[in-house]
């Protein structure tokens, strides 16, 4: 039995474990580089400080009054006020109507923005440039088809306009077509370390990425197969170890070679490895095992609904004396009231009622939110992280509303405390893969975030799983390049006649 488990691990350890090797090297990278890309915070710093229009240029937007809206926001685009809608994904027969319709407006006109062109492109990244404090003059547009970094958004937003700048970073940004917003920006040091660390780490290239099923599946298998490759590599150690004659166990191995060290380093640092594999597996949520709905439902129930058109533009009508530096006007509904959240570029939100008026958030209006929950089990406003509401690649909002509602699910949900709108949401489900993912794989465990102490641990660990699958890696090749060569050999005895045939 352990003859055919040791010539597919052999045999995997080759391909599969060329791959890990890869993976445990750009893990490395994507510890401190992550993929590039346009945060929320970068968003808003590019942002110019808004303008709104007069309350008649606001009626000369076509939209039915009684058109639901899932979300709604108001900025900027090169020096003009401009709208954009997301509509409500409801039943009602005007959804299917709306699918069709324009989802941003230039409010000083009402005029939809059915397509931005290259001129207009390049005003957009000019204004970026300057509000975002980019060190160089815009120095080209060019409209660019899907590569690298906008793999993901390209189809959305084609076509896509590409911005270079003549700065020290290398900053290009990117510039969607459809609606003139800037989606996606990288410099040269988040492209550079991008092609080392997260793009062989997902399996990113572009022409995979561009078929997001297919790539799916790639990651899914292989990660199912690195699995396979480090439970028999344990089978393996276990069945290869020897008792020495003085009693104690040990590999047969001697220490100055190889196979020394990847059998002892793969016997104690296996299980880190396959925990790894296993929750790179689990993050792609294979056949939906950990399926999560927290947050969809609940957003809309917090909201009380959906926005209509006609009460959205009474609230702008009346949102001529915005608090100074804003730079975004959103609808911000809450137990079927509208709000709107005047947000400036720090991040800073203001909540006015539908006059314009402030309305700080308070207890009673949260609980109130909540009337629809079977039960709130707790409902805590917390001043610092918890086990699932923290800080990952980019700061947690503080102070947050927790609540914990008294359902089956014992669901959480943080809400801002300065629009109500909801952060996140755990369920069973989404609380499991927080563990198995953000846990196992990123090693986020209490008592093990602060840094530099995780980078201490992480590092070494690192090291160690990288040393054994390289090493068994090296061993497979070399093993298969000493196979060659023997069947080689007995190939070319088999074509030296006998000597009894050449005395015949």
């Amino acid at each position: 039995m352990l003859k055919p488990i040791l010539f597919l691990h052999r045999w995997l350890g080759i391909f599969v474990g060329l791959l890990m090797t890869i993976w445990c090297l750009s893990g490395f990278v994507m510890m401190y580089v992550d993929y590039p890309r346009l945060t929320p915070a970068e968003q808003l710093r590019g942002l110019a400080p808004l303008q709104l229009p007069a309350a008649a240029g606001l009626e000369k937007i076509g939209l039915p009054g009684d058109m639901p809206l899932a979300a709604a926001r108001v900025e900027m685009m090169a020096g003009r006020p401009v709208l954009h809608i997301m509509p409500s994904a409801g039943p009602e027969p005007i959804i299917a109507q709306m699918r069709t319709m324009p989802t941003a407006y230039d409010l000083a006109t009402g005029a939809p923005i059915e397509g931005v062109d290259a001129a207009r492109a390049e005003a957009v990244a000019r204004g970026f440039g300057v509000q975002a404090g980019i060190a160089g003059s815009l120095r080209d547009v060019t409209e660019t088809g899907t590569d690298q970094w906008t793999v993901q958004t390209y189809r959305r937003n084609a076509p896509l306009y590409r911005a270079d700048y003549a700065d020290a970073a290398g900053t290009q940004v990117y510039v969607s077509g459809k609606t003139g917003e800037v989606v996606q920006d990288t410099t040269r040091f988040e492209r550079f370390w991008g092609w080392l660390g997260a793009v062989p780490h997902w399996l990113y290239p572009t022409v995979l990425r561009q078929n997001g099923q297919l790539w799916s599946q790639v990651v899914i298998w292989t990660s199912l197969i690195g699995c396979f490759l480090t439970v028999t590599g344990l089978w393996v150690g276990v069945a290869r170890l020897r008792r020495r004659p003085d009693g104690s166990i040990g590999s047969p191995y001697s220490r100055r070679n190889l196979w020394w060290w990847h059998h002892i380093f793969g016997l104690f640092f296996g299980i880190l490895t396959l925990t790894w594999v296993a929750s790179g597996l689990l993050s792609m949520n294979p056949w939906d095992v950990l399926a999560s709905e927290a947050g969809f439902a609940e957003r809309d129930k917090l909201a009380g609904g959906p926005v209509r058109w006609d009460a959205l533009l009474q609230a702008l009508a009346h949102a001529d004396a915005l608090p100074a530096g804003t730079v975004r006007l959103e609808a911000a509904p809450l137990g079927g009231q509208l709000f709107l959240s005047a947000v400036d570029a720090q991040g800073t939100a203001t909540r006015l009622d539908a006059q314009a008026r402030p309305a700080p958030l308070t207890r009673e209006a949260v609980s109130a939110a909540l009337g629809w929950a079977p039960g709130i089990a707790s409902l805590d406003l917390l001043r610092s992280e918890d086990a699932y509401y923290y800080a990952h690649k980019e700061a947690a909002r503080l102070p947050v509303w927790r609540a914990i509602l008294a359902d089956g699910e014992r669901t959480r949900l943080y809400l801002d405390p300065q629009t109500g709108r909801l952060l996140r949401a755990y369920d069973s489900n989404g609380r499991i893969y927080r563990w198995a993912m953000h846990g196992l794989h990123s090693l986020d465990l209490p008592g093990l975030r602060s840094r530099p102490l995780w980078d201490l641990v992480v590092v070494p660990l690192l090291a160690l799983v990288t040393l054994v699958c390289a090493t068994g890696t090296w061993m497979g090749v070399n093993k298969i390049r000493r196979d060659l060569r023997a069947a080689r050999r007995r190939r070319q005895r088999r074509r030296i006649p006998h000597p009894a045939a050449l005395g015949a």
